[in-house]
C-alpha cells in the first residue's frame, strides 16, 4: 500500500523544531509521527534545503538527448509544427515516435501546445500609432467616453466553424506576435456565414444591419445613412457625440471621409489594426455565444437569432464594456503598442 505524503506544513514544523535544538524523539512524540519520518525529513532538508516532495526519476526515457534536442530545435524554428510531423521526423532519425514520448520531451523544455490566438498583423508603424493613441486618450474622462458611438462589423458563422491552429510556446507568451495567427481585413462573404454591422453606446445597443452584398465604400455609406442618426436619437446621445470606426479601407476612402463632414458629426481618429481597443468586441463574443447555443440551422434563422439576442443585451453590459476601455489603453501602453489579451 502506498504511504501518504507528508504535508508541507508538518515537514516545516519538524525542521523548525530541529533548528531550535529539539531531538528526533521529542519531535516524534510531539507531532505524533515516527522517528524515522522525522529523521528522513531533516536529512532531506539538510541536503536539498526544502521539505517539499521532490520529483521522482520515473522510467528512463527511450528518447536520446540528441533526439530531444532535435525536437526542441524543430518546434522552436516552426512553432506550428504538428505532432504528426514531429513523429515522422523522429522516425527518420531512428528515435521513438510515440506521441506521448514526444510531447513529454517538448514539455520538459518549457514548451507546450496551445491554441494560437488570431490577432491582426502589426507592423512597427501600427505599433507606434497604437502606442501614441493610447497615451493620448488615457486621461479622457468617462463622460467623454460615454459620448462615443462605437461601431464595427463582424462575421457570424452558421455552424460556429472556426479552424483552430495549435502552436508550441512557453507559458505567458500567447500574445507575442510570433505566437499569433495574423489576420487581415476582408470584404468577402460565404453561404455559411453572415456579415453584420452594429453600433452601441453606454446607454445600450441599437439594431443590427445585415450586409448581404460585398462591402464597399458606397454600401458602407448607405449603412451609415440608414443607421447613425437613428442610433444617436435612440441612445439619447447629447451634443458633441463622436463616432468610432476602424481604419478599414472602406471607412477611409475619400467619399466615406467626406460623408461625416457633410452630415456634421465627428469621427474618432483610430489606429489601424486595433480591434482590441474597441469595447464592442466583448459584445460580439456575447452575441456569438448566445446565438450558437440556440443552434440555428439556416441563414434566416441565424439572422433572426442574431437580432433577438442583440436586442437582449442590457444597457448595464454596454456601460461595463466601455469602462474596460481604459484598461485596454493601459494594456496597449504596457505592450508598447503590441498585442494585448483583449
Amino acid at each position: 500500500m502506498k504511504s501518504k505524503e507528508l504535508s508541507v506544513d508538518l515537514g516545516d514544523r519538524i525542521v523548525s523544531r530541529h533548528k531550535s535544538g529539539e531531538g528526533y524523539r521529542k519531535s516524534s512524540a510531539a507531532l505524533k509521527v515516527p522517528v524515522s519520518t522525522v529523521a528522513s525529513i531533516i536529512q532531506k532538508w539538510k541536503k536539498f534545503k526544502t521539505t517539499r516532495t521532490l520529483p521522482r526519476a520515473g522510467r528512463p526515457s527511450k528518447l536520446s538527448d540528441r533526439g530531444r534536442r532535435a525536437l526542441v530545435r524543430e518546434v522552436t524554428k516552426n512553432p506550428m509544427v504538428t505532432l504528426s510531423e514531429l513523429q515522422r521526423s523522429s522516425v527518420e532519425r531512428g528515435e521513438p515516435s510515440r506521441r506521448t514520448t514526444i510531447s513529454a520531451a517538448i514539455h520538459q523544455s518549457g514548451l507546450y501546445g496551445r491554441v494560437a490566438r488570431r490577432k491582426p498583423l502589426l507592423s512597427k508603424r501600427h505599433m507606434a500609432a497604437r502606442l501614441e493613441f493610447a497615451k493620448r486618450h488615457l486621461k479622457d474622462s468617462q463622460t467623454m467616453r460615454n459620448k462615443i458611438l462605437w461601431s464595427d462589423e463582424t462575421k457570424i458563422e452558421l455552424f460556429a466553424v472556426n479552424a483552430r491552429r495549435h502552436i508550441w510556446r512557453e507559458p505567458g507568451t500567447g500574445y507575442h506576435q510570433a505566437n499569433t495567427i495574423p489576420t487581415v481585413k476582408h470584404g468577402g462573404g460565404s453561404i455559411m456565414l453572415i456579415m453584420v454591422w452594429a453600433s452601441f453606446a453606454a446607454s445600450g445597443p441599437v439594431r443590427l444591419a445585415f450586409i448581404d452584398e460585398t462591402m464597399n465604400s458606397e454600401l458602407y455609406q448607405r449603412i451609415l445613412k440608414e443607421n447613425v442618426r437613428t442610433s444617436v436619437h435612440e441612445l439619447n446621445l447629447k451634443r458633441r457625440w463622436v463616432m468610432q470606426q476602424d481604419n478599414d479601407p472602406k471607412h477611409t476612402s475619400r467619399s466615406t471621409k467626406e460623408w461625416p463632414q457633410k452630415n456634421k458629426f465627428n469621427v474618432l481618429e483610430w489606429p489601424s489594426q486595433s480591434p482590441d481597443l474597441n469595447p464592442i468586441e466583448m459584445l460580439w463574443k456575447d452575441l456569438k455565444r448566445a446565438v450558437h447555443v440556440r443552434k440555428p440551422t439556416n441563414i434566416p434563422e441565424l439572422k433572426l437569432f442574431c437580432t433577438e439576442e442583440w436586442d437582449k443585451i442590457p444597457p448595464r453590459r454596454c456601460a461595463g464594456t466601455i469602462k474596460s476601455y481604459r484598461k485596454r489603453l493601459v494594456a496597449v501602453i504596457g505592450a508598447k503598442g503590441g498585442h494585448t489579451r483583449y
